[in-house]
């Protein structure tokens, strides 16, 4: 097990945020970052995957072979795409369980599920291949697609830094240009989080986690940076708390450049993202022991991530529910949110604990 770090916390921060926001009009949604910040958490937890890319392949000083870094990421692509089928099921079988208890065909039309329950042959294809995603289960695919891309940008980042940035980056404005995005087949939608878009975010969370343990220069640059970063923060906050969002029908040719648009990850939300990178890089080793309890809970949410992500977003999904059958108040609020932080604390324990059995077995066995 990991000990205690920044990026795990950080990580786990994430989730935690994610967790909450999954169950819209919660008290406790108002106080996580996509209220006071242009970007979510979200994005944090996507350019964190970037950065804990790096580490897991060995780093700019010990590169790990390109075959074994292909067969890696391929790997945990497969384990992604397998948690992303099965919590796909239970998500629709637990609505299907609601419409049959309380007689309520509407539950069968959350989410886009419709398609899976009206048109079960093609919903069903378009499940395994990942094209028909659930609203609130689309992060998944799009770690998916990520780790099938990051093998053939992981070696030209560490060959040239700048051709890799220069490759992504194009990428990403042709995306913006021409409104590439993979549908979301058999609904006639889109994917909620374009691939194509937010590879940018993976790519600058490895260039940045490669170079803050490579090039001193980066690290002056980003210490310079932190005032600028926190300015930019606040005029962030601003925008966000007075809803100040650009109107789609007057901003110019390429509209993207200029929205706020998640799906598409326009620029603002980059540059809000890597303000919030910049401006709280340090803060970890600030809080770390004043946090006490709750530092341990984040990393041990970070360190899991997977497991906690799937469990977090069925219980969000339960969360909304709830919401929708009993009458609102803040104390049903605290009890779904409360509930919801200690099953995924148990989840990081247990994931933990079953890969500790094997080892304690084969210890007492010698």
């Amino acid at each position: 097990m990991r000990s205690a770090n920044a990026i795990d916390f950080w990580r786990g921060v994430a989730l935690l945020m994610i967790f909450i926001n999954h169950i819209p009009g919660n008290a406790f949604s108002y106080i996580t970052l996509r209220n006071y910040s242009i970007s979510d958490a979200a994005e944090l937890f996507v350019f964190l995957a970037g950065w804990s890319l790096s580490y897991a392949t060995g780093g700019p000083h010990h590169p790990e072979p390109w075959l074994r870094t292909l067969l890696r990421l391929l790997s945990r692509a497969i384990e992604i795409y397998r948690a992303q089928l099965v919590i796909t099921i239970l998500a629709l079988a637990f609505l299907a369980s609601v419409a049959l208890l309380l007689e309520d065909p509407l539950f069968l039309e959350w989410h886009n599920a419709a398609s899976i329950f009206y048109d079960p042959v093609r919903a069903i294809i378009g499940t395994v291949l990942l094209t028909h995603q659930l609203g609130y289960f689309n992060i998944l695919p799009l770690y998916v697609a990520l780790l099938l891309f990051a093998p053939f940008i992981i070696p030209l980042a560490r060959r040239s830094p700048w051709a890799a940035a220069a490759v992504s980056i194009a990428i990403y404005i042709f995306t913006l240009v021409t409104w590439t995005i993979p549908p979301n087949w058999p609904a006639e939608e889109r994917w909620y989080f374009n691939p194509f878009s937010w590879q940018l975010l993976l790519v600058l969370g490895f260039l940045s986690a490669e170079l803050s343990r490579s090039s001193p220069t980066f690290k002056r640059i980003v210490a310079r940076l932190v005032p600028f970063a926190w300015v930019a923060l606040a005029i962030g906050a601003f925008v966000t708390l007075n809803q100040l969002w650009p109107d789609p029908m007057r901003v110019p040719e390429p509209q993207l450049f200029f929205l706020f648009d998640k799906t598409y990850l326009s620029p603002v939300r980059v540059l809000s993202l890597v303000s919030i990178v910049i401006a709280f890089h340090g803060v970890y080793k600030y809080i770390e022991r004043p946090l006490g309890p709750i530092t341990s809970l984040m990393c041990a949410y970070g360190r899991n991530s997977l497991a906690v992500f799937c469990v977090g977003s069925l219980l969000s999904l339960i969360g909304q529910v709830i919401r929708a059958i009993l009458p609102g108040s803040f104390l049903l609020d605290c009890a779904l949110v409360v509930s919801g932080i200690a099953l995924m604390g148990f989840t990081a324990w247990f994931v933990e604990w079953r890969s500790r059995v094997p080892y304690l077995v084969s210890q007492q066995a010698s």
